[in-house]
C-alpha cells in the first residue's frame, strides 16, 4: 500500500511529538511528493476553487491598469520588477501585461517575475506567460534590488498559521496530535508568548487567535524595497483587519471539509489579518485603507470597462459576463468579502482605487 501524507505525519508525530497548525498547513500544500500545490491543479474549471482572475479578464486588467498609473505617479522608473506572489495558473498577470502594455513604455522597464513555490504551477505559468519571458524565484527575499511593483491576489491566505487558546495571561497552543491512530487536535502547555502580548486586551480567556510567522517578514521586505527603491504592492484576499477566532478551513473536491480528513488532497487557509500587514510595513512604508474589493474595482472603472465589454457579446456570454462581473463587485458575493490594502512610498501618492 502506498504511503500517504497522513502516514508521514502520523510517523513524524510519533517519533516527534505533536506539531503546529503552522507546520501541518505548511505539509498538506507543499510537501514535495504529497502536498496540495505539487501534486494537482488546484484553480480553474478543473480544481477546487476559482480565483477572481479565473473569473473575468477585467480583474487583471484593472489590476494592470493600477500598477501601471503607479508607475507613472512615481516618475517612470526605466527598469522595475514587475512581480506577482503566488501567480496561479498565470491568467492574471497575462491579463495584467495585456492591459499595461496600452501605457507607452511600461513593458519595456518592466522585468517580470513570477514567486512560485510549487513546480508544477511553474510549468502552467511558463505555457501562459511564454511570451513575457519571466523569472521565477520561490521567496520574495530573492527579487531584484529595484523598484517592485507586485501584486498578491489569494496569496496570504494560504500562508501557514499557528492558533492558540488564551490561558490567562497565557497562551496555549492548538496542535496536531493523534489519537487512536488518527490525527487529532490537542493543545500544548500554558506558556507565555510575547508577540501576542498585544493581543491580551482583545481576546477573552478561553478565545483562540491566529498568527502567521511568516506574514511580518515577507511583508518587511517588499515594503523596505518599495521604501528604498519606489514601487507599489496590491494585496488582495479575504479576511479582516484584524483575525478573530479559528478561520483555517479545507475544501476538499470543490466542497467544505473537515481540516484534518484530506492531508494533501483538501486546500488549506486562514483568514488574512490585515492590520499585521500594516503593522509590518509602517516602519518603512505606508498604507492605504483597507477597502473592499467591490469598492476597489467600481473605482477603477470595471462597470464601464463591463459595458464595452458587453457590447460584442450576446446570449449565453452575455450572461456569463454579466454574472461575472456581478460576483466580483457585489456585496452578498466578492465585493466585501475581499479586502485590498496598498504598500507605497511615503512620498508617492497612493495606488489607484485606494485612499491612505
Amino acid at each position: 500500500m502506498a504511503v500517504t501524507l497522513t502516514d508521514i505525519l502520523l510517523q513524524r508525530i510519533a517519533a516527534q511529538g505533536p506539531i503546529s497548525m503552522a507546520d501541518y498547513m505548511a505539509d498538506c500544500l507543499l510537501h514535495p511528493q504529497h502536498g496540495y500545490y505539487t501534486t494537482r491543479e488546484a484553480i480553474g474549471a478543473d480544481g477546487d476553487f476559482i480565483t477572481a482572475p479565473e473569473i473575468s479578464q477585467m480583474f487583471g486588467e484593472l489590476i494592470g491598469l493600477c500598477l501601471a498609473q503607479a508607475w507613472l505617479d512615481q516618475g517612470r522608473p526605466p527598469r522595475f520588477t514587475l512581480a506577482e506572489l503566488g501567480p496561479g495558473r498565470g491568467t492574471l498577470m497575462r491579463d495584467l501585461l495585456r492591459a499595461a502594455g496600452t501605457v507607452p513604455g511600461f513593458l519595456d522597464a518592466a522585468q517580470v517575475y513570477l514567486v512560485e513555490a510549487a513546480p508544477r504551477m511553474v510549468q502552467k505559468q511558463a505555457q501562459t506567460l511564454a511570451d513575457a519571458r519571466p523569472h521565477w524565484v520561490d521567496r520574495v527575499q530573492a527579487l531584484p534590488a529595484q523598484p517592485l511593483f507586485v501584486v498578491a491576489n489569494e496569496f496570504f491566505d494560504a500562508l501557514p498559521v499557528r492558533q492558540f487558546l488564551r490561558d490567562g495571561d497565557m497562551w496555549r497552543e492548538r496542535q496536531v496530535a493523534q489519537d487512536q491512530g488518527a490525527l487529532a487536535f490537542g493543545l500544548g502547555p500554558a506558556r507565555p508568548q510575547p508577540a501576542l502580548r498585544g493581543r491580551l486586551a482583545d481576546t477573552p480567556d478561553g478565545a483562540l487567535i491566529e498568527d502567521c510567522p511568516l506574514l511580518a517578514p515577507l511583508t518587511g521586505h517588499l515594503s523596505e524595497t518599495i521604501a528604498a527603491h519606489g514601487g507599489a504592492a496590491l494585496i488582495i484576499d479575504y479576511g479582516d483587519w484584524r483575525s478573530q477566532g479559528d478561520t483555517v478551513q479545507a475544501l476538499y473536491r470543490g466542497a467544505p471539509s473537515p481540516v484534518l480528513a484530506h492531508p494533501g488532497a483538501a486546500d488549506l487557509t486562514a483568514h488574512v489579518d490585515f492590520e499585521a500587514i500594516a503593522t509590518a510595513a509602517a516602519p518603512t512604508c505606508a498604507h492605504s485603507k483597507l477597502t473592499r474589493q467591490g469598492v476597489f474595482l467600481e473605482r477603477l472603472g470595471i462597470t464601464a470597462r463591463a459595458q464595452t465589454l458587453a457590447k460584442t457579446l450576446d446570449g449565453p456570454a452575455l450572461r456569463s459576463h454579466i454574472a461575472a462581473h456581478r460576483r466580483l463587485t457585489h456585496p452578498s458575493e466578492m465585493g466585501n468579502l475581499f479586502k485590498v490594502i496598498g504598500l507605497f512610498p511615503k512620498s508617492a501618492p497612493p495606488p489607484a482605487g485606494l485612499e491612505q
